[in-house]
């Protein structure tokens, strides 16, 4: 990307972050930013667009970018993901490659690194979850990737403990160019608030729903207005399923998942909004959404905008 330098050696530039689907980035993207903007979740392929975190400190700004985890696509929503994902690669300043050191060099990664033969951008390796490995597991880690490829720097963190991150800040600062302020100190995504309140429903359907939910999930808000008189905010919103099965699930027994997921998803939104909200759901059944451009589109994901 291209920068304006400036004379006070102001830094900024855009950061993606790219790895296998839960190797923690969003995690890691939440901690830097220091509030919930990314959904996390321990079913893969979790994060479909990309979500901007701005970081902003005394001399400089870093733009996060979380991508879909990178993995070969099995339909429409899937070519979506990795069109994004891969795009991003060469629009950025730095790429951090996020690694999880519980797994091993695999096929995945492998994936990755063919990846990053046709592109010229710098990428740090970020070995995550150091947390769940013994010390000396650490340096056979490094070596292996180390023979791998050439990468500008290796930093082992924990982005759920925060080991380490504060030291991978320093170094992405020290690597990206002089450069304008590009969002107001106090903006910590580019993402509206809509979007990041269908995000914050969806990640409360995966963790109660079952395997056979995550893909097929789509949540779309319906309305939100401002309750007359009120503080209270009115947000509507319908959970999109494929399968009438998957339906009864978020239901559930009389009512009972739906209103589970309204309610955990109903305290972060407020938390976002810093206001009361009167929080209601639809469940609505789209056979195979997953395949159909209009329905795509409709649900948010428009190529035109990567």
């Amino acid at each position: 990307m291209q920068n304006n330098g400036n004379e006070n050696g102001y830094r900024s530039g855009f950061i993606s972050i790219i790895g296998r689907p839960n190797v923690g980035k969003s995690t890691f993207l939440n901690r830097v930013i220091g509030q919930k903007i990314a959904i996390m979740s321990d079913k893969p392929q979790t994060t479909r667009n990309k979500i901007q975190g701005v970081l902003t400190v005394n001399d400089a700004q870093m733009i996060f970018i979380d991508t879909p985890g990178i993995h070969k696509p099995k339909h429409k929503l899937g070519d979506f993901m990795m069109k994004v994902a891969q795009n991003t690669l060469k629009e950025v300043d730095l790429i951090l490659f996020m690694v999880n050191a519980e797994e091993g060099f695999g096929r995945g990664e492998e994936f990755i690194l063919e990846k990053f033969q046709t592109v010229n951008t710098p990428i740090f390796l970020v070995i995550n979850k150091i947390d769940q490995i013994h010390p000396d597991e650490l340096l056979p880690i490094i070596q292996s990737y180390k023979d791998k490829y050439a990468f500008k720097e290796i930093v082992p963190i924990s982005a759920l403990e925060g080991n380490n991150v504060e030291r991978l800040l320093d170094q992405i600062k020290s690597f990206l160019p002089e450069g304008p302020q590009y969002y107001p100190a106090d903006q910590v995504t580019d993402h509206p608030e809509r979007f990041i309140i269908t995000e914050l429903i969806r990640e409360k359907a995966l963790h109660l729903t079952r395997e056979e939910i995550p893909h097929s999930l789509a949540v779309v808000l319906d309305k939100m207005e401002q309750q007359k008189g009120k503080d209270i905010i009115h947000v509507m919103a319908t959970v999109i399923v494929e399968r009438d099965s998957q339906k009864g699930i978020i239901i559930g027994k009389q009512g009972s998942m739906l209103k589970e997921i309204g309610k955990r998803a109903r305290v972060d939104i407020e938390n976002l909004l810093g206001s009361k909200v009167f929080l209601e759901l639809w469940v609505k059944v789209q056979k195979d959404w997953r395949n159909k451009m209009s329905q795509l589109r409709d649900y948010g994901f428009n190529e035109n905008e990567y």
